[in-house]
């Protein structure tokens, strides 16, 4: 059990000394959200009217609805920066010897994933707590609250990346393959828009952001920052960790045995 905690302790102190000295990583994954928040916000609130729907129990501003969405964004760039970094550690050796340690694999796999989403949960706190300075109304009992929907959406994420990663075989067609997951993922889902308003412009992009499992970390996230709870979004969410985890599991397994 010494063993098996140490490791995990090892594993999350390596992320986070890389994260501390990559400081242009902090930065850049606040960029994306806050440009959304100071900029695209100010035009889009004023196209778009936003009716009272749950969790929200009075009339709110843009900027108020996209900050759940935002929150997903940090979480889904992270986790697939951390795809990233798995191929350059595979490639490299680090992983690779890692991996073929006596520990256990999916353990050391778990311990990667749990590592980067406290980086993600630490970049998801930075920009809450910018939002709230910036205006937005969430109490800090909330974001306190919300820290475990954060780390679980993190993990999906993460674990997901980490299958990904298990896939691409070089880091060249890493890019290719984030701009065929990342945006679809991103867009289609209720981060910039409710899904009412989708359905009124388009019952395809509907169906389509109704099975994104995005969408209910969103409104996970969004639930959450009001106090309250969507059985629905959480149920996907647990589906969605197992689903992920069994994934990231064997396409490692996979490629263990393609490397033998």
């Amino acid at each position: 059990m010494n063993i098996y905690f140490n490791c995990m302790k090892g594993i999350i102190y390596k992320e986070l000394i890389r994260f501390v000295k990559q400081k242009s990583r902090f930065f850049s994954a606040l960029v994306r959200p806050l440009l959304w928040l100071f900029i695209f916000s100010v035009g889009f609130k004023t196209a778009l009217g936003l009716a009272i729907t749950p969790p929200y129990e009075t009339y709110i501003t843009y900027e108020t609805y996209i900050v759940p969405g935002l929150v997903g964004m940090v979480l889904l760039f992270n986790g697939m920066q951390s795809s990233l970094t798995m191929i350059f550690d595979r490639e490299m050796g680090s992983m690779k010897i890692l991996l073929s340690s006596y520990i256990n694999r999916n353990f050391l796999l778990f311990c990667k994933m749990f590592a980067t989403s406290i980086v993600s949960t630490i970049q998801a706190i930075t920009f809450l707590l910018i939002a709230k300075f910036y205006g937005v109304d969430i109490s800090y009992l909330a974001i306190v609250v919300t820290i475990p929907i954060i780390i679980i959406s993190s993990i999906i994420l993460n674990a997901f990346a980490l299958f990904i990663s298990s896939v691409i075989k070089q880091l060249e067609n890493f890019a290719t393959v984030m701009n065929f997951v990342i945006f679809p993922m991103f867009f289609l889902s209720s981060a910039l828009y409710p899904l009412w308003k989708i359905k009124d412009s388009s019952i395809l992009l509907y169906e389509i952001s109704s099975y994104n499992p995005f969408t209910y970390i969103v409104e996970s996230i969004r639930f959450s920052l009001y106090l309250k709870v969507d059985v629905q979004a959480l149920l996907v969410l647990v589906i969605s960790l197992v689903i992920t985890l069994i994934m990231a599991f064997l396409g490692f397994k996979s490629k263990k045995v393609n490397n033998s």
